[in-house]
């Protein structure tokens, strides 16, 4: 079958190398090395203990690790993950604070489905919570998605977004990150001429391609230079037999996480060469730097073949949002009709992935709505990560898009004095 010898074979290398690790790791810790202190023993264990680890996390999905957030009466308050949807692809998942008057800001983050979990928003979320209400969408990995529950491409992605601001109400706030962007508008479009009571406060958009074509980059040259018919040989493989989506065509994670670290092998390099030495001097720490962010960074989800498909074709190639041609279940999505939702653009200066310019091309797509109702920033010196989990973000942007819902909310900026109403009652 296509392609699952060669997904099978890059789950042995996987596992070969983390049995590497821990076999090189445990050799070197031998006490009896102790009679002959030599530093290889030393750098053996060392790199056993980094490469068991690394290996290990590329099938671990993280842990939100929110236990606990501190609000504005200084007390600590328990964090609990609510499943609100259960759905086979995703879930709408709340994290609600206990002992505390519920927050008149309701947000619901879209995390992309783009290689890594929902988790990749932990600090996001982490931010928002002392102020807000706050869901996410949480993506299944496509492996452990049986092929009995059918297909999920874009158009069902964006049924999803839907079907969740439909669940949430019109009082909400959505924020979309990195590749839902043009899905969530295309979904708040939906909503306005469909069912425009269920239509959000506000959108929203930080760092997404509405428009590749307005500035490329490494991401956008790739798809112009490959064939669809190139890319589903060379990227499509079927889940082998060792998890429940056994047979099903995706984008495999281990695949996605070969292209993320060639964009910068260089420094990927680096930080391991020096990861090593440190835990070589004794240096290293459970929790240091390097194995937050790797501990992240390495753990990947396969995405299906459709998803990933149609993505590059609809998006990329086609530019279907940026013509304002795209279908969602047989109907003409016409970004025109989004009149009572406001719109703010997020770009980062030095974003690399999303370049400024892509994202702020949703502004010319909605007609409908006067210029008090859009809004752009763009934060300078940021990366693509910054804008949405970095500095960059906790400083200077998350109080901007918080301004942005308040003003938005209601009638003439109700919101404030919603939260100095909640805020009084606390």
């Amino acid at each position: 079958m296509k392609g699952m010898v060669t997904y099978d074979m890059m789950e042995a290398i996987r596992n070969s190398n983390e049995w590497m690790g821990a076999s090189a790791r445990a050799f070197a810790s031998y006490p009896v090395w102790g009679l002959v202190p030599h530093p290889m023993f030393k750098v053996m264990s060392a790199w056993g203990r980094v490469t068991e680890r690394s290996f290990a996390r590329m099938v671990i999905k993280p842990d939100w690790n929110i236990s606990s957030v501190v609000t504005e009466d200084g007390r600590d308050h328990v964090v609990e993950e609510v499943v609100e949807m259960q759905r086979p692809f995703g879930d709408l998942l709340r994290f609600r604070v206990s002992g505390r008057p519920e927050k008149p800001r309701r947000v619901l983050l879209c995390a992309p489905m783009s290689g890594h979990y929902a988790t990749l928003l932990r600090s996001t979320v982490t931010s928002l919570l002392p102020d807000c209400e706050v869901w996410v969408t949480d993506w299944h990995n496509a492996r452990d998605i049986p092929v009995s529950e059918g297909k999920f491409d874009i158009e069902d992605y964006t049924l999803y977004l839907t079907e969740f601001m439909r669940h949430l109400g019109p009082d909400t706030h959505v924020i979309a990150i990195c590749q839902p962007v043009p899905l969530a508008l295309a979904a708040t479009a939906y909503l306005a001429e469909l069912e425009p009571e269920s239509q959000p406060r506000t959108l929203t958009l930080i760092g997404g391609p509405v428009d590749p074509d307005a500035a490329p980059t490494e991401v956008t040259d790739f798809g112009e230079r490959v064939t669809m018919g190139q890319l589903e040989h060379l990227a499509i493989q079927r889940v082998g037999f060792k998890y429940s989506g056994v047979g099903r065509l995706v984008y495999p994670g281990l695949l996605q996480l070969g292209g993320f670290i060639s964009m910068n092998m260089e420094r990927h390099a680096q930080a391991f060469s020096d990861k090593i030495v440190a835990e070589a001097h004794g240096d290293g720490g459970e929790r240091d730097k390097h194995n937050r962010f790797y501990d992240e960074y390495l753990s990947v989800m396969d995405m299906t073949a459709e998803f990933y498909l149609s993505t590059v074709e609809r998006i990329f190639k086609d530019r279907e949002i940026a013509r304002n041609a795209f279908m969602v279940d047989g109907h003409e999505v016409d970004i025109g009709k989004i009149t009572n939702v406001a719109v703010k653009i997020v770009e980062g200066e030095k974003d690399d992935i999303s370049a400024p310019g892509q994202c702020l091309a949703a502004l010319d797509l909605l007609t409908g709505l006067n210029d008090s109702q859009k809004a752009s920033h763009l934060e300078p010196g940021a990366g693509h990560y910054g804008i949405f989990a970095g500095k960059s973000w906790r400083n200077n942007i998350r109080p901007l898009v918080m301004e942005f819902m308040d003003t938005h909310s209601g009638n003439g900026g109700s919101g404030k004095r919603r939260l100095t109403v909640a805020a009084s009652n606390g």
